[in-house]
């Protein structure tokens, strides 16, 4: 049994507008980011590591130098749940 059931399309728009410097992208949660260096980037990964290991909801994520892109899903019931959004206003709460 999934952890969070599938949100809805009208679900997924609702809380996307709560969040807006995410999009839905592909049927994930999306969002980049510039940090001044690699080293910011990288810190601001770790935290997020931390973060998502403490929900058991890990991201899609990759990393260039000083930009960090994340995608949010719940493989689990192949498509978005509120556990990504839930995740994602976390990141965003971190990012601050």
């Amino acid at each position: 049994m999934a952890l969070s059931p599938k949100l809805s399309e009208r679900e997924v728009r609702e809380r996307a507008a709560a969040l807006p410097l995410w999009s839905v992208r592909d049927g994930k949660l999306h969002r980049e980011w510039k940090f001044k260096d690699f080293v910011h980037a990288f810190g601001f990964m770790t935290s997020v590591a931390i973060l998502a290991e403490k929900r058991n909801h890990h991201p899609d994520w990759s990393n260039g130098y000083d930009r960090v892109t994340i995608d949010l899903v719940s493989h689990d019931v192949d498509g978005l749940s509120q556990r990504d959004f839930d995740l994602a206003a976390a990141i965003d709460a971190l990012a601050k």
